[in-house]
């Protein structure tokens, strides 16, 4: 496809510098603003209703699986957070704490939760009696804070919205199916919503959740070729139980401990979309969550007719489940067409005095442009169609970036080389399952681990760090 014409001049290239170019198009876009705490920013009304659309469209996912939300407290008492060691340690450079109450200061500090395993904990324990109480399938929409060093908006924040679910099993089987069944949810969500294809994979020892048995984790790959952890999904095995004595009577009057799950993603799911779909003019949105799905812009408007027909083809699509606006404004046509493209609008609508003389509009695509003349009586159809092609594109040519970005290696030296001639992206390489040569394969090729993909291929027999016999194929690579 020939060079577009870049009718936003305000965003710096992602060729010239792709952590710039991320930054311009939070800021233009109006998606967040910066405050004066670092890394705690005003999400803007633009961004929010993009992560409305997710919460939305996902809370109904973990509802016909059978989740209720519930909602925990902010607050987590030092010695409640203490009762799991590994839980602590993991999470201990990252907590905030609260210490005084006005001006008194408090007997026991107070954590402001940077997630919430010990609360649902303390809560299971006043709960969960009898085999008759599981298992209890949860969730909360919320906040939570994390003392980062380095912030970047929506990617890594002090204080960030997030879902969180937790749930405890009688069984280990049933925990385990859990931790997987939540995995493909939401794998299925960022690629039949957000038209971004995921691997799937396990987390390796030295990577995994503090705390945890096993995590498992979504990555995705984006434009500059480094990975983005979308979503992960815990299994905790009876570990916290025993920790918070959480016991249930069995079927045969045993007292067991139960196992426990949690999974979550965050407002980290909207860097992804910028990061996978946006381009040089702006963001380019999948019409799922999209806020505007369509955008109306009248041209001539001053015209007798133009308003009042925008007007009846606005509440013609709103009518019908379309998420459309119209744009009356005094601004110019061209500054609108920069306006939702910056915005990342999926299709633009243009209708004139000829347009209405002949009975039709033109429509445009975000993502390439391409225009189409359409017969009013056939706009809902083909704006249907035209969000279902968009959202098609989106995935393919993510898809397809991924797949040029995947190098397969049998050795360190090749590691290096590949990703030398190549730049950044996925390395499938196989490794002894030693933290050793994990540890290894990032001082010397700086790609770490990203997962163990659950579709495994048998790319050699040894390890590509130290020609031991392998266990896994690893995905490898460079990660935000």
């Amino acid at each position: 496809m020939a060079k577009q014409e870049k009718l936003v001049e305000a965003i710096t290239s992602m060729e010239e510098d792709f952590a710039k170019w991320y930054t311009d198009i939070v800021k233009k876009a109006e998606l967040i603003e910066y405050t004066s705490v670092k890394g705690c920013l005003v999400i803007r009304p633009y961004g929010y209703a993009i992560w409305e659309n997710i919460q939305r469209i996902m809370d109904g996912m973990f509802k016909a699986s059978g989740h209720e939300n519930v909602c925990m407290p902010m607050f987590i008492p030092e010695s409640l957070l203490q009762k799991e060691k590994d839980h602590v340690e993991g999470f201990a450079p990252e907590v905030a704490w609260v210490t005084h109450g006005g001006s008194e200061k408090l007997e026991e500090r107070l954590c402001v939760r940077p997630t919430s395993e010990t609360l649902f904990c303390e809560h299971y324990a006043n709960i969960v009696h009898s085999y008759r109480d599981l298992p209890k399938l949860y969730n909360q929409w919320v906040s939570v804070v994390r003392w980062e060093k380095t912030t970047r908006p929506f990617l890594r924040s002090r204080e960030f919205l997030w879902q969180e679910g937790h749930t405890i099993h009688a069984t280990a089987d049933e925990a385990l199916e859990e931790t997987v069944r939540m995995l493909n949810i939401y794998a299925e969500f960022c690629e039949k919503y957000l038209a971004i294809p995921v691997i799937k994979g396990q987390k390796t020892e030295s990577d995994k959740f503090a705390g945890a048995v096993s995590t498992y984790a979504i990555e995705a790959l984006m434009h500059d070729g480094k990975s983005l952890q979308a979503g992960t999904s815990h299994y905790f095995g009876d570990g916290f139980a025993r920790a918070f004595d959480i016991q249930f009577a069995d079927k045969d009057n045993t007292r067991s401990y139960p196992h426990q799950t949690s999974w979550g993603v965050s407002t980290r799911l909207i860097g992804g979309i910028i990061m996978t779909h946006g381009d040089n003019n702006g963001l380019v949105l999948p019409p799922a969550i999209a806020p505007i799905q369509l955008i109306i812009v009248p041209i001539a408007q001053h015209k007798p007719g133009v308003l009042e027909k925008a007007e009846e083809l606005l509440a013609q699509l709103n009518a019908a489940g379309i998420r459309a606006k119209l744009d009356s404004s005094d601004n110019s046509a061209g500054w609108k067409f920069a306006e939702y493209e910056m915005k990342g609008v999926p299709v633009r609508l243009e209708i004139g005095p000829r347009d209405i003389e002949n009975g039709q509009c033109v429509l445009v695509t975000r993502h390439n442009r391409e225009k189409t003349t359409v017969a009013l009586d056939a706009l809902v159809d083909t704006v249907r169609s035209q969000l279902e092609q968009v959202h098609d594109a989106l995935y393919n040519a993510a898809l397809a970036n991924r797949e040029k970005r995947t190098y397969r290696c049998t050795s360190m030296d090749e590691i290096i080389s590949t990703l030398e001639e190549h730049g950044d992206g996925y390395v499938y390489a196989m490794w002894c399952g030693e933290e050793s040569c994990e540890d290894e394969v990032k001082e010397k090729t700086l790609v770490g681990s990203r997962c163990i993909p659950l579709q495994q291929e048998q790319i050699s027999d040894v390890c590509v760090c130290c020609g031991k016999p392998a266990k896994h194929m690893v995905c490898w690579g460079k990660a935000y």
